[in-house]
C-alpha cells in the first residue's frame, strides 16, 4: 500500500514540474528599464550601507581583513578578504608550491579562488590602465545587472508577474545583496548559471556547454548545473512518449552535461599538476577548515554533520536531519513544484552539493545566493504584508551581514 502511494506521488510530482506553467505571459516592452532602476536602487542602498559601516570601521579604528590591519581607502574596504586574493592572483598569478603547518596540513592559499576572474581582472586592467580595485567593482557591478536582468527573465519563464517582480526586489535587496557591489565573482556565476538555467529551459542544449565552461573555472558550483542536467535527462528519457525526445536534443544535453561534469572536477587535477601536490585543491579547501573540525579527511556528504556534531554533539546532528527534512518538504511542495522542472532540479542538485561538499560557517549565507530561482515560489509574494515583511527583514538583516560578515568577521 505505501509503495503505490508513493508510486502515485512521485508521478503526480514529475506531470506537476513537467506540466506548462499557469499565468506566465510574455515580458512587456519596458521592462528592462524597471529591472534597471531597481537594480540601480538597490546598488545605492549597498553602496550606502557599506559606505556607513567603513566610515564607522575608520573612526572606531576597527581592523579589517584576515590579519585586521587598520582600514585604508573605501576601494581597500570594497576589496577585501577574497577579493584581495582575486586581486594578487591577477597580478603575480598562482604559487607554485602551497604553504604548510609542522602536521602537514596545506593552509589557506590562492588556489582555493579560480581563474576567470582575475584574468578579466588582468586584461581590463591592462586595456583601460586602471586599477585592479575599481576594475573588479565595476566587474561585479556589470554583471550583477545581467544576473538581475536573467533571474527577471528566468522567473517570467516560469511563474507568473507578480510572483516573478518580487523574487526579484527580494534578490536585489537580499542580506548578501551587498556582494553585488565589491570585488567579488558571485554575480558573474550567478549570471552564467541563470543563463544556464534557460538554454535549458529552452532547450537549446548544446548552447549550455560553452557556458558551463567558463562557470566552472568562475566559482565552485558549476556540478549542481551538471547534475541538473544528467536529471533533465532522465526525466526526459523516461517520458519520451508523451514528450518526443529527439537524437539532436539528448546527444547536445548529455554533451553538455558531461563536459561540465568533467570541467568542474578538473581544477583539482590542474593544482595537483602544476603544484606537484596531491589533491592540491581539496586539501587547499581543507585549510579553512582546520579551525573549526580539526584535520580529518574530506568525505563527501559528512561535513554538514561533522560541523553539527563537533560544536553541538547529538543536538547538531538532529539539527542537520531536521534541515534536511524541512529542505525535502520545500520542494516536494506544491508552489515550488510549479516552477517546473529545471527550477526544481537545478535547487535540488545545488543544494546536493553544496551539503555534500561544503563545511557549514560564514560563508554559506553567500554561497546559498545562487539559489535565488526558489524565491519565484508565489507563497513569499502572496500578500502585502508578508512582502513588506520580507523585505525589511532583507535590509535589517542586509545591515547585520555587512557588519558581521564583512566588517568585524570574515564573510
Amino acid at each position: 500500500m505505501r509503495d503505490s502511494r508513493l508510486g502515485r506521488a512521485l508521478v503526480q510530482y514529475g506531470r506537476d514540474v513537467m506540466r506548462k506553467p499557469e499565468g506566465v505571459v510574455p515580458i512587456e516592452r519596458g521592462a528592462f528599464t524597471k529591472v534597471l532602476i531597481l537594480w540601480a536602487i538597490a546598488r545605492v542602498v549597498n553602496f550606502g550601507m557599506l559606505w556607513g559601516f567603513y566610515s564607522i570601521a575608520k573612526a572606531a579604528r576597527w581592523g579589517f581583513g584576515p590579519d585586521s590591519e587598520r582600514l585604508g581607502t573605501f576601494w581597500d574596504y570594497l576589496t577585501g578578504w577574497d577579493a584581495d586574493r582575486y586581486g594578487q592572483i591577477a597580478a603575480q598569478g598562482y604559487p607554485m608550491s602551497l604553504p604548510m603547518n609542522v602536521s602537514g596540513d596545506i593552509l589557506p592559499n590562492n588556489w582555493a579562488f579560480l581563474p576567470v576572474w582575475p584574468t578579466m581582472i588582468r586584461v581590463i586592467s591592462g586595456a583601460t590602465g586602471l586599477g585592479w580595485q575599481p576594475v573588479s567593482v565595476m566587474m561585479s557591478l556589470g554583471a550583477s545587472l545581467g544576473a538581475t536582468w536573467l533571474l527577471f527573465v528566468l522567473m517570467r519563464t516560469v511563474t507568473k508577474p507578480q510572483a516573478a517582480w518580487w523574487a526579484l526586489v527580494f534578490f536585489s535587496f537580499a542580506p548578501m545583496s551587498f556582494l553585488f557591489v565589491i570585488g567579488y565573482s558571485e554575480g558573474l556565476f550567478m549570471l552564467l548559471m541563470f543563463a544556464g538555467m534557460l538554454l535549458a529551459i529552452k532547450r537549446r542544449y548544446l548552447w549550455i556547454l560553452p557556458i558551463g565552461l567558463i562557470t566552472a573555472y568562475t566559482r565552485p558550483g558549476v556540478l549542481a548545473l551538471g547534475l541538473a542536467l544528467g536529471i533533465v535527462f532522465l526525466v526526459r528519457f523516461f517520458r519520451r512518449k508523451v514528450d518526443p525526445f529527439p537524437v539532436r536534443e539528448w546527444a547536445s544535453l548529455m554533451a553538455s552535461g558531461l563536459v561540465i561534469a568533467v570541467a568542474g572536477l578538473s581544477w583539482n587535477h590542474i593544482a595537483q599538476y602544476v603544484t606537484g601536490t596531491h589533491n592540491a585543491y581539496i586539501r587547499t579547501e581543507l585549510g579553512w577548515w582546520l579551525d573549526y573540525v580539526g584535520n580529518d579527511e574530506f568525505t563527501p556528504f559528512t561535513p554538514w554533520f561533522r560541523q553539527a556534531g563537533t560544536h553541538l554533539g547529538f543536538v547538531g546532528i538532529v539539527l542537520v536531519i531536521a534541515l534536511l527534512v524541512a529542505f525535502a518538504a520545500l520542494m516536494w511542495s506544491r508552489p515550488v513544484r510549479k516552477l517546473g522542472l529545471m527550477v526544481v532540479t537545478y535547487g535540488f542538485s545545488y543544494a546536493v552539493y553544496i551539503f555534500a561538499v561544503f563545511l557549514p560557517q560564514q560563508s554559506t549565507f553567500r554561497l546559498l545566493m545562487p539559489m535565488a530561482p526558489l524565491l519565484g515560489d508565489e507563497r513569499w509574494s502572496s500578500t502585502p504584508r508578508r512582502r513588506t515583511a520580507i523585505l525589511v527583514g532583507c535590509l535589517v538583516l542586509q545591515a547585520v551581514a555587512i557588519l558581521l560578515l564583512w566588517t568585524r568577521g570574515n564573510p
